[in-house]
């Protein structure tokens, strides 16, 4: 758990230098610094959507998660605890415009991706922390960036990190011996998917705003996937 609540530590720190120095950057500069940080979030996204073995159980986790995700309204959720945070915070006060964006980005990009899934299995399985603490340092650049452009929410995202990764690490040391290596790739690609469709939100591409938390559930499908190819091809032989 120490990765994780180093992990935490640099999200914190990142974030508060970031919200300190915004004052010193110009409004254009913020805007180029988050798209910069848009097309690096793409980048990652690809690299690890591209790794997958399977296309297809991509897409059925994809398409499974994200209704489930819908119905239980996961990207609601995370926007109502940001505005409740934000209430507890300021008090009726006039309140940053970005806290809610900044906290559901932040919580989206600090927690999912192929070196989150990745790492916490490390840590959790081989107690292996190499990739958690590299992670850590992107961002601790990250936070710093979105900090200066968004504020407090990135802040207080450094909470969900905690829960989110530290959760993840801790199931991955109960059950991460059992995950093959093929599930880890399909559960790092389909995070990489996600991590995409976060990229088109940052750099405004859409019409509306993809939900990209309901998509979350699909991180994990992949761990039920392979037994339910593997005894339906029991089935058919």
């Amino acid at each position: 758990m120490i990765a994780v609540l180093v992990n935490t530590a640099t999200v914190l720190v990142g974030s508060l230098l970031g919200i300190l120095l915004r004052r010193r950057l110009k409004a254009a500069l913020q805007e180029a610094l988050m798209k910069a940080l848009a097309l690096c979030t793409a980048v990652i996204g690809i690299s690890s959507a591209i790794a997958t073995q399977d296309l297809l159980c991509v897409i059925i986790c994809m398409v499974i998660g994200t209704a489930v995700g819908e119905l239980i309204r996961i990207d609601d959720g995370i926007e109502h605890a940001g505005d409740a945070i934000k209430a507890k915070l300021f008090h009726g006060k006039s309140a940053e415009n970005r806290f809610t964006e900044g906290f559901v980005s932040a919580c989206i990009l600090f927690c999912i991706g192929s070196m989150t899934v990745v790492g916490s299995l490390e840590a959790g399985i081989n107690h292996n922390y190499s990739i958690i603490y590299a992670k850590s340092t992107m961002d601790f650049v990250s936070s710093m960036a979105f900090g200066a452009a968004m504020g407090l929410g990135v802040t207080c995202s450094a909470a969900f990190v905690l829960v989110f990764q530290g959760a993840l690490t801790l199931l991955a040391s109960l059950v991460g011996p059992a995950l093959s290596t093929a599930v880890v790739t399909e559960m790092s690609a389909v995070g990489g998917v996600i991590l995409i469709g976060m990229a088109v939100n940052m750099l405004g591409l859409g019409k509306e705003r993809i939900k990209v938390a309901n998509m979350l559930p699909a991180i994990f499908l992949p761990i039920a996937w392979f037994p339910l190819v593997s005894w339906l091809q029991s089935l058919i032989s």
